[in-house]
């Protein structure tokens, strides 16, 4: 572990992180803890609650307690929507100060994390609105029948979130989980407890009863994997790496519960000659370098038509070379530091093995400037074959593997060449050719001549292995609710008379 002078530790930070259970700050149960590292100097600035099979047992208690008795589930939609909407507020106030929390635990830059904590106030306001807009079905036969649904929440559900923009993709999954009535609890990712530990005091002023959120810290192999086989649990929301969703699939899968998975990606963008090749360089140097490149919807392979592919790759490389690596508090830096240095070590791998794969035109190292810490140049391989791992395997970092296509059924086949289906990005000018590609390209979503704006509105959500299930507006309403069909007779009765002969 490199070791350097800790930096100075920003106002917020508490003594250590505690899980929230009940309404109250507390202890795990054996007392164990875990190190939480600054991603600049790898050095320990605090330790959080290590949770296991006990403190998630107290935790489901409490919310299936809130459940069952509480008021939270029986209010009226603009009951709830009301407390949705003063957290929406509280943390619009606090974005500053949560920015610099997330930016300080995760290694993303400052002005990164700064969009991400306003994000996450849009999530709670839209689920905030969604809920007292929401229509159910009616249908009637005159004079014979009316049917109706009714939507009712589920229970307990378990929010399993990642280190990635951990403060934006918890509010994701707990916007809509609490909108719909439910109670939750979340296991953040070990990496990054820090900005969960606010949800309690931000939840808390905005008057959420107590027991609705219950929040453990620690590791997927013991709080994660206690959270997804607790039978009081009847929902599990997982936001992660590939593999660990399969695990998950397999450990739910006795008890039938319903799941929601947003797995790994390695999305392609597919640049045609025609183009405007300025903003489509613009738009894949941010697809795959913000956010340090630790993002799921990366578009990560760089597709492009041999008639302009010389020229991108040149262009590219040139501009990647500019991006601004810094400190992640000023706010000046476009790439920061990794959030870990196991993570570090695990795209560092991926580079050397690119230097064998691939044709390196930009970084492919540590940057000049930063003995220490987790950073990484952001890097670019060319003329990259389509059985590399680079190619293949998500790095989730500052890496981009560059191929040339001769025809638009050889890009089709080069997009759809990996397990993932998550998201994909399409650059042309031709309209019709824009959306039969995207008709055609096995990906849960794609942006044509758009960088990676989401409407709240629409699902997220991936095919194969990059997904199960999708969440987002109405999607989400559907997934943390039971619908119960109500059939109600107008008429006479239209019974078949069994055993009267």
């Amino acid at each position: 572990m490199t070791t350097t002078t800790p930096r100075p530790i920003p106002d917020g930070v508490p003594e250590r992180i505690r899980h929230y259970i009940g309404g109250e700050l507390t202890d795990s149960a054996d007392g164990a803890v875990f190190d939480v590292l600054d991603p600049v100097t790898n050095e320990v600035y605090v330790r959080a609650a290590a949770g296991k099979k006990a403190d998630i047992d107290r935790a489901v208690a409490a919310a299936r307690k809130a459940f069952t008795e509480g008021p939270w589930p029986k209010l009226l939609p603009r009951e709830r929507s009301r407390v949705l909407n003063r957290i929406a507020d509280l943390v619009e106030s606090r974005d500053k100060r949560l920015a610099a929390l997330e930016s300080f635990d995760s290694g993303l830059p400052i002005a990164q994390a700064l969009g991400q904590a306003r994000r996450a106030a849009e999530n709670f306001r839209f689920f905030a609105d969604l809920i007292v807009a929401q229509a159910d079905d009616t249908y009637k036969v005159p004079g014979r029948q009316v049917n109706y649904v009714n939507r009712k929440p589920i229970g307990v559900a378990g929010l399993i979130t990642p280190w990635n923009t951990p403060f934006m993709l918890e509010s994701w999954k707990l916007a809509p989980a609490l909108a719909t009535g439910n109670t939750v609890v979340l296991k953040p990712a070990e990496f990054t407890p820090l900005s969960a530990s606010l949800w309690a005091e931000i939840f808390e002023e905005a008057g959420l009863p107590p027991g609705v959120f219950n929040l453990v810290n620690g590791f997927g192999e013991d709080a994660g994997d206690a959270l997804v086989k607790h039978p009081d649990v009847p929902l599990i929301s997982f936001t992660g790496e590939s593999g660990t969703g399969s695990l998950i699939f397999g450990n739910a899968a006795p008890f039938l519960k319903g799941l929601s998975m947003e797995l790994g990606g390695k999305s392609p963008a597919i640049v045609f000659a025609d183009a405007d090749l300025e903003t489509a360089i613009d738009a894949t140097i941010f697809g795959v370098f913000s956010l340090n490149g630790e993002r799921c919807t990366a578009g990560s392979r760089i597709l492009v038509e041999r008639a302009i592919y010389d020229e991108f790759v040149e262009r590219y490389a040139a501009q990647a070379k500019r991006v601004v690596v810094g400190d992640p508090s000023d706010p000046k830096t476009e790439v920061g530091a990794l959030v870990h240095p196991e993570h570090y070590e695990k795209v560092m791998k991926y580079i050397e093995i690119g230097k064998t794969e691939g044709r390196l035109v930009a970084g492919g190292g540590r940057p000049d400037g930063f003995p220490t810490g987790n950073y990484v140049a952001p890097t670019v391989f060319a003329d990259v074959k389509p059985d590399a791992r680079i190619f293949q395997e998500e790095i989730f970092g500052p890496v981009v593997a560059i191929t040339p296509f001769d025809s638009e059924d050889e890009a089709l086949a080069l997009a759809n060449n990996t397990k993932y289906g998550l998201a994909a990005y399409v650059w042309t000018n031709d309209l019709k050719r824009a959306h039969n590609f995207a008709q055609s390209v096995e990906a849960g979503m794609v942006w044509l001549n758009s960088n990676n704006v989401r409407d709240l509105r629409t699902p997220f959500g991936g095919v194969k292995a990059s997904g199960l299930g999708h969440e987002g507006g109405y999607r989400s309403i559907d997934f943390y609710t039971d619908q119960q069909a109500v059939h109600i007779n107008l008429g006479e009765v239209h019974n078949p008379a069994f055993g009267k002969g």
